[in-house]
């Protein structure tokens, strides 16, 4: 295995695609980057013949192929890696898309939780991005699936103050309205910045007027009490809780979303590269 192999793997010398013909190029470009081109490999590899798969090895060696001593037109290991890996997130991909949505939200958090720490970020995904309905709907579709309520999974798989805080997010049922009494935002605001600033007297985790906010508060409350916690505190509430990551994903999925999700995102590119690599 090379090292210091980048990801992506369309770094294809100029020369050599413009050499190609225009199938060959698309072929060139389905094995190329992040994502596998399902449709073009069918349609171009379905039909060709022998002596273009041949063009199109020795065209690009040596980005995919390399050939050795006897001029054997072989796969680098490196890029058949990344196709495994590619294809296999593809069908993980589909299955989970074609799956009604409580079941897949069952199972991604049954999943989870075999994982162990690094993955409970998907609970917290699961209880603070859907809805009501949604998160009521996985938690039915769980006990189905599990002969277990994901409650009582959770407490017997996460201990301490993280564990309660994922027990009760998993079971709430938020109110949904756009109704918001702003006295009492401002006011579970400064609950806030005070659990938090006293957080080597007491982990905010340990909070139950903390974990009784979080869970329970509409997402319209939840962005209210955010922004008068910036006024107090002149810091974004999950600015101040890189000591305490489930809170701070709980912050996240409930009032910023995107933010979570773009670091999500980049997480798994990180994740994916550390994978090709080993």
């Amino acid at each position: 295995m090379q090292h210091g192999k980048k990801i992506s793997i369309n770094r294809i010398n100029t020369d050599t695609t413009m050499a190609l013909t225009p199938e060959l190029q698309t072929l060139t470009k389905a094995f190329s980057g992040l994502g596998v081109d399902e449709k073009a490999l069918v349609a171009i590899l379905g039909k060709s013949h022998p002596e273009e798969r041949q063009s199109f090895r020795k065209a690009t060696t040596p980005h995919f192929f390399k050939e050795d001593e006897r001029s054997f037109e072989r796969w680098d290991d490196y890029h058949i890696k990344l196709l495994k890996h590619e294809f296999l997130r593809f069908k993980n991909a589909v299955v989970l898309w074609t799956m009604h949505p409580w079941e897949r939200d069952a199972r991604l958090a049954k999943e989870a939780l075999k994982k162990g720490p690094e993955s409970y970020g998907i609970l917290v995904e699961i209880a603070c991005t859907r809805s009501s309905e949604e998160l009521l709907g996985a938690r039915k579709a769980y006990h189905s699936l599990f002969d277990h309520s994901i409650e009582e999974d959770v407490a017997y798989h996460i201990d301490g103050p993280e564990g309660k805080l994922l027990v009760t997010l998993v079971s709430s049922y938020r109110y949904e309205g756009s109704k918001v009494k702003d006295d009492t935002a401002k006011s579970e605001a400064k609950t806030l910045v005070n659990a938090i600033k006293d957080v080597d007297k007491r982990h905010p985790n340990e909070d139950d007027e903390v974990i009784r906010i979080l869970s329970t508060r509409s997402k319209p409350h939840l962005k209210e009490v955010s922004k008068h916690y910036k006024e107090i505190s002149g810091h974004d509430i999950d600015e101040d809780l890189d000591h305490a990551v489930r809170l701070k994903e709980t912050v996240q999925c409930l009032c910023t979303p995107e933010k979570y999700f773009s670091k999500v995102s980049q997480s798994h590119k990180f994740c994916l590269g550390r994978f090709i690599e080993n």
